[in-house]
This record gives C-alpha cells, sequence and structure tokens, in this order.
C-alpha cells in the first residue's frame, strides 16, 4: 500500500529506491542473509536486459534489493488481474505477456522493444516459471529475440538459496544464506551475428556459472 500511494505522486525512480529500502527490511526479517556479488559490473548510465533464473516467488524482494537499477519487467498477463499487485505493476509499467497466445506474446515483445529504445531497462526471467527442482531449467526464445531486435545489452545473474528457502507450492520457509551473482554484461555487439538459438544457450550457461557453488540451491 505504500507502494501503491508512492506511485500517485514519486517518480518510478523515487518509489524503486523505497521499494528497496522496504525489501531489504523485510526480507532481513524472513530470515533471507542476503549477499551481492558482480555490482561493479552495472553501469548506471546504460539500458540493460536483464536476465537471471527463477528460484522462488520470493525473488520478487531479492533481486530489487540486489540489482539496484530502476527496470520494468515482463511478466504473465494474469498477474495484472491480482488485487493491489495488478494495479501496482500496471502503474510501474510492466508489460503483461501471454504465454498461451503467440501474437499477443509478439505484441508484448514489440511493446518490451520500444520500452529498451526509449532508454528503460528491462527484467525477464527467461526459464518463465519457478524451478520445481533446483536446476536451471530451458529458456525460452522471447527474450532472445527481444534482445537482438532492439540492440540491447545484457545484464546477467544469478539467484543462489532461494529455492532452499521456499519452494514452489510450499509454505515453508527455512531461513539461511541467498546469494545474487551480477555478471560482466554482454554487449549486443557480442552477439549480433549469432543465432537466437545459440545466445540462448550462452547466456544461459553463463547464469548457470554464476550460481554460488557453496549455497544450496
Amino acid at each position: 500500500m505504500i507502494l501503491a500511494m508512492g506511485l500517485l505522486v514519486l517518480s518510478r525512480e523515487n518509489v524503486f529506491a523505497t521499494a528497496r529500502f522496504l525489501f531489504n527490511i523485510q526480507i532481513r526479517i524472513m530470515g533471507i542473509r542476503l549477499t551481492v556479488s558482480g555490482l561493479e559490473h552495472i553501469d548506471h548510465n546504460r539500458t540493460y536486459l536483464i536476465l537471471g533464473n527463477h528460484q522462488s516467488l520470493f525473488d520478487l524482494f531479492v533481486v530489487p534489493s540486489a540489482i539496484p537499477l530502476c527496470y520494468v519487467a515482463v511478466e504473465a498477463a494474469y498477474h495484472f488481474f491480482i488485487p493491489v499487485w495488478g494495479y501496482l505493476i500496471r502503474k510501474w509499467g510492466n508489460i503483461p505477456i501471454h504465454r498461451n497466445d503467440l501474437q499477443k506474446a509478439i505484441d508484448s515483445l514489440e511493446q518490451a522493444k520500444k520500452a529498451l529504445l526509449s532508454g528503460n531497462s528491462i527484467i525477464i526471467l527467461p526459464e518463465g516459471h519457478r524451478t520445481r527442482t533446483g536446476k536451471i531449467g530451458p529458456f525460452k526464445k522471447g527474450p532472445f529475440h527481444l534482445a537482438k531486435n532492439a540492440n540491447a545489452d545484457i545484464l546477467p545473474f544469478a539467484i543462489s538459496g532461494l529455492y532452499h528457502y521456499n519452494q514452489k507450492g510450499s509454505l515453508a520457509l527455512r531461513p539461511g544464506p541467498v546469494h545474487v551473482a551480477i555478471g560482466p554484461p554482454i554487449p549486443f555487439s557480442a552477439f549480433k551475428n549469432r543465432s537466437v538459438e545459440t545466445l540462448r544457450e550462452t547466456v544461459r550457461n553463463c547464469i548457470m556459472g554464476l550460481q554460488h557453488p557453496e549455497i544450496p540451491q
């Protein structure tokens, strides 16, 4: 509710700073001991397509706490009908994607392309859903078509420990360490001539390599 009211009177950047502050408090109260590496890779004057793995519902609070970039997200269309949350993400500028409607999904990616070209960083979790095993699943092609069509630099990141903290379908919370590793950006010039399939596997391997080996996934 604080964020909903903030969006009425404050800029997106100010609301994001408030959200990061509140989320950091919240995750500590909930027993998540967050550490972050790779912050030196972020250039705050650049626009990124931010891509990472999807471990838990609590990614929602951990990722903004870890990555100090104001961004919008591409997320499932049904989220926009959730009370309060739907208002927040619509007001924020998040982009709905219809997973079972190809034409609407293409339209969503075109909307995301326009956002990137206008200077807005965008985050997408290319697995498309939370992991059910703790391992990183296959990536969908859409985000990589977007990267090539928008000439976007990719900022990869990996979450470790949130699947152990809370698994999909479970109410159990297991307090413990969570790590977010931010990798070096992958500039458009490095993949502009690669196929979407090659780029997808390259980024997936990069994100897998960023996971913290000493933290339970």
